[in-house]
This record gives C-alpha cells, structure tokens and sequence, in this order.
C-alpha cells in the first residue's frame, strides 16, 4: 500500500498494541491544523485463545467510531477503509506501533563484556529491543552454560558484534560456532530461520557467513566497533528494524494481516516514543529525560549534550512483569513508599494477582498507592540501568581535566559504575523529565504522575516535568515518520502536558535544619515566600501557561545548581501542577521505621495534595 502524498493527508489513524492494551488514535485535520479528536481501547489478543492482534486493534478502532460516528473499519473486518471521503468515512493514512507479544526481543554478542558486547547492546536498545542477555568472552561462563543460555532463550533476532575491523577474529568465529551447536529455534515458531546480524570484524565476514549461513538468515552490516574510540550503531539498528519486520512480525500471531493494512512499517513502540522525546530535546534546546512505563517494560530515553540513549528494561512493567519488579528491588523496597500498615504475604498477594490479571486496574485509594509503590521502584530501576548504558566509550584514550592521558578500564561491572558515577547523566544539568505509557498518563490526579517522576527520577536543581495526555506519544512518533508537521502540531496542542517545575536541592537533608529559602514573583507581581526544612516538600500553584521569576537561596550545605550555598535567580515555567519545592535531599531516603515512615510519606503526600481524602480514607481502613 502506498504513502500519500503530505498534502492529501486529512483524517489518520494511529494505534499501537501494548503488551496489555491496544489504543486507537483518531487524527483530524481543523481548518489549517492537526488536531487529536477521540482515543479507543481494548485488551491486546496476542495470546490464546484469539492469538490474533487484529482482533484487539479492530475493537479499539470500533470505540473510536461510536465515540466519534466516523466509520473507519471496513464490514468484514479486513482493514481500514482508505481513502477519507470527506464526509465521515475512512482515512487517509494509517499507522501502528507494537509491543505485543513482548515486543522484540533479542541477544547480542561480543568479545569484551564493556566494549564491543556493550556496543552491540547499544544497538539493539537503539533499535527498540528488548535485550534478553549478552554474551561475551570474558562473562565468566563456560562454553556449554553460554549453549544452554542461547537454546533456551529463543530470542527473535541475535545480534553478533566482537573485535575491531582487521582485529581479533578468534573469539568472534568461536561465538559463531557456539550459536550453531546451540540450534536457537525462533520465538514464534520453527519455520523460519532466525535472524542473525552479523556487525563484527569486518574482516572475516566471509568465514562468519559460513559457518552459520547455512541455517539462519544471516545480515552482514558495518561495524558496531570498528575502532576502540569509535561506536557506529547505525547500520546496525537499521538492519535490526529490517528484519524484524521481515522475518518476525511476518509470523507473530495476526501481524501479517496487519501489516498489510498500514502504509508504513510496523514500528517498535519504543522506537515511536523515543522519537517524540528527541523531538522534545530539539524543541526546547536542552538536556532530557523520558520513559515510558509499560506493562510488560520501562523505556528509558535520554537526550545529553545532543546523544540520545534508549534502553529498554526488560521484565520491568506494571501488569505482565509487575512480579519481576517486586523479586528485582525487593518487597522492603516496594513497602518503603506505602504509607498504611500491610504485611508482605497480603502486599505479594495483591501484585501477583495484577500480574495474572493485567487489564485490571486499581479499585480503592490502598489499591492504587501500592501500584504506585511499584512504579518507583520501577522508574528507579529503569533508570539505573539506563546509567549504566548512558556513559563515555570503555577502552578507549581520552584526556583528563589536566591534559593528561589516561586508559579507562575494559572491566566494570554494574556494583563498580554505581561507585564511580561513570554516567554522564548528570541530573543537575537535566533541564526537562517526561513520562508516557497508561500508569502516568491514566493516573487519576496529574500531581501524582509529577510526584512519580521526580521519586523516580531525582531530579537536582531546576527541572521542567511533562507528560504524554492520553498515551499518544508512540502513535505521534510513527506518524511523523509520514507527516511531520502533522505530528508536531498534535503533540503541541493535544498530547504535552505541562505538569511544571521541581526545584530540588542536592545534599544530605536533615529534619529540623534549614535546606533552602525561595522567593517566587508571580505574574500578578503577588511574592510568594517559603523556607523549606529537610524531608519536606511544598507546593506553589502557577498555572499552564505562565512565568515566574525564582529566587533560590540554598544554605551552605546545599546546591540548587550554582555550588553550596550559591543563590539561583532564574524564571521558571507554570504547569498543571505549578511549582515543585523539594527540599527532601539527594539521595532521597525514605524513613526505615514504620511509623515514622508513614507520618512522613502522609506529610509529603498532603503537602502537595496528591491524594485528595487520602487521611479521613485511611483513617476508615
């Protein structure tokens, strides 16, 4: 099916099928701009007994015209009615993210664990895959655990990297033979072979393309690695996108049906929502940071000094993999952030029945604090491991403060980066924090999405929060790859939500003690004066819209973004929620005695009126 033309583009529908649920996003064009008119959703029907994501997609297309009277779905079921009649009947283009099925998934391979293996992963993130596990010649296992893993995991394409061009070929060609002996069998069935990319040594293509051409499509592209200082991912996560589409989607359940209905390639919901967060970095000039919290996993994007970073946290959701998030941080974690009384039997009990049932949704106040519980633990995680990823070339030479020349180290492990801080995140410097996927932007009070980005997150300094409205922001992404302009007025008009400021301060808060003073100059010349002592919060109301000129005097042990105790003057942006004080301190810690952990959770909650009636609530049990 052929793209239209720009300018013959009228009405568009966009829909993406997520692990839990699938949405419909009906597009219209008014009078000379694009505008966001109803949404639709439905459960996905990737698993049994429909085994069919078609079936979910039409269901949410169908709300979408009885919401709307505007017939999009063809009578059989077959496909959406093309072109727009002008009236109320079809579209002009139609377009699709996926997730489903748990989206792709992959392994990646090299010969140094922190060199090339960690650049083959780089990769396969960028191309909005779930890494199941690399495999590396210095990761400690033997050659038949290393057989064992690549059988049993059956991931839907493999990504092989190792050694620079004309370098070490040994190891890559041993990788090689051990993937044969393993006989991967694809995810979705045996009767295709599995995608191989090959993107090593440029030099023994040819040996590589022997040993395992016979039994898997094999894709030969650039070098991740070609030289120890240069990463060139590209070629590779090009291909990745290639033969997803061409050797997986094609026997996911129903995707062939829907991939003829689309105008463009099915794209990784990843993908589409990393898109809109590097265009949210170009709009606004600056440092940002994104995710998208899933059912199934956490998408973490950043945007620093103009390198943008996606990592996918697999197994790190709100509904399928709710359970992996409890065995990942731990249930003292988790129990940290509820501020009522609940034993850990009850607490495990209630989140794997979400995991069994991942369309339901919370059904009292308990119920939804604990599922946002989880969801910092899951934003915390997410974002570790994005980190980890978000950090200069290991390996390589680079100068020092003083001009000197120095050799990072090809050994790091996660405990070791933790302590070093080799991320070159810097929250300080990060000038906006978004989030999208239907926890945070279904979340029944818009305080709340802002309170779980900044736990989540911990942003230092002055940080401007956002989020996607109804979860549009992977359905705009594929758009613009059509129609760009289209996308752009949308996201501005309809999908951004402008949540606000945080000020936080870094430094170690102590209750009783002085963190900071604030001066706000509202518009209406009206100055608003708080003194913020440590482990509290406050609020400011400024609404959307709006800017105020901020005074921040930190005390000495305190930095808002000038030093220790330097003084901040700076204007500020208004949101939905208005203006943010933190003065909870960084790290942010939690009270490890229960009742004191409580009282202070209730005072940061109230403080900021996050959960309206939450004290006569839990006062009733």
């Amino acid at each position: 099916m052929s793209r239209p033309k720009t300018e013959e583009i009228r009405v568009i529908l966009a829909t993406d099928c997520g692990s839990t649920t699938s949405k419909a996003r009906f597009f219209k064009k008014v009078g000379s701009e694009y505008r966001f008119v109803e949404s639709g959703e439905a459960p996905t029907t990737v698993e049994a007994p429909y085994e069919d994501v078609t079936f979910g997609i039409r269901n949410a297309v169908r709300e979408v015209e009885e919401l709307t009277g505007h017939k999009l779905l063809k009578d059989d079921g077959s496909g959406i009615i093309m072109p727009y009649d002008g009236k109320c009947t079809g579209a002009d283009l139609y377009v699709t993210t996926s997730s489903a099925g748990g989206g792709l998934q992959m392994m990646c391979t090299g010969i140094m664990k922190n060199m090339t293996a960690e650049s083959a992963e780089r990769a396969a993130l960028g191309a909005g895959a779930i890494v199941m596990d690399v495999l590396s010649a210095d990761d400690g296992r033997l050659p038949f655990q290393r057989i064992q893993r690549v059988r049993n995991l059956r991931p839907d394409i493999i990504l092989m990297a190792g050694g620079t061009d004309g370098g070490e070929a040994t190891k890559v060609l041993e990788t090689a033979e051990l993937i044969k002996a393993a006989e991967p069998k694809a995810r979705f069935g045996a009767s295709y072979s599995l995608p191989i990319v090959y993107a090593g040594n440029a030099a023994i293509r040819d040996q590589v393309k022997k040993i395992l051409g016979d039994k898997y499509a094999v894709k030969i592209v650039d070098n991740v690695r070609p030289r120890l200082e240069r990463e060139n991912p590209g070629p590779a996560r090009d291909s990745i996108h290639e033969m997803f589409m061409e050797h997986v989607m094609s026997h996911a359940p129903g995707y062939d049906k829907l991939g003829k209905w689309t105008q463009v390639p099915i794209m990784p919901t990843p993908a589409g929502e990393g898109m809109m967060f590097q265009t949210i970095a170009k709009m606004y000039n600056a440092n940002v940071i994104g995710v998208g919290l899933g059912g199934a996993t956490t998408n973490v994007y950043s945007v620093f000094d103009d390198r943008f970073v996606r990592t996918v946290s697999a197994n790190l959701g709100m509904s399928y993999s709710i359970g992996n998030v409890i065995k990942t941080t731990g249930i003292k974690n988790v129990l940290r952030w509820i501020p009522f009384d609940i034993d850990e039997a009850s607490l495990r009990q209630g989140l794997y029945n979400k995991m069994i049932r991942p369309t339901t949704i919370p059904q009292t106040l308990k119920d939804l604090m604990i599922e946002h519980a989880v969801a910092r633990e899951a934003l915390r995680l997410g974002f570790r491991h994005h980190k980890f990823l978000a950090r200069p070339l290991l390996g390589t030479i680079s100068d020092d403060d003083f001009g000197f020349t120095k050799m990072t180290s090809s050994y790091q492990t996660t405990t070791e980066f933790e302590e070093t801080g080799e991320t070159y995140i810097d929250m300080m410097k990060c000038a906006w924090i978004g989030g999208t996927g239907g926890l945070l932007s279904h979340a029944p009070s818009r305080v709340q999405s802002a309170l779980l980005l900044i736990d989540g997150f911990e942003p230092m300094g002055v940080t401007r929060l956002g989020q996607d409205s109804v979860f549009m922001m992977p359905h705009l992404g594929v758009t613009s790859t059509v129609h760009p302009k289209a996308a752009m007025e949308i996201f501005e008009k309809d999908c951004l939500v402008r949540l606000g400021t945080v000020i936080a301060a870094k430094g170690q808060a102590q209750p009783a003690k002085e963190v900071m003073k604030v001066k706000v100059t509202l518009p209406s010349k009206e100055v608003v004066e708080k003194t913020l002592m440590g482990g509290t919060m406050a609020r400011i109301h400024l609404p959307e819209g709006q800017r105020a000129d901020v005074e921040i005097n930190p005390t000495i042990s305190f930095d808002v973004g000038r030093g220790g105790g330097r003084t901040l003057h700076t204007e500020v942006e208004g949101g939905v929620v208005g203006i943010i004080l933190d003065a909870r301190g960084r790290p942010l810690t939690v009270p490890q005695e229960p009742e004191e952990r409580k009282k202070t959770l209730l005072e940061w909650f109230e403080a900021l009126d996050a959960y309206p009636g939450m004290k006569e609530i839990l006062a009733r049990g």
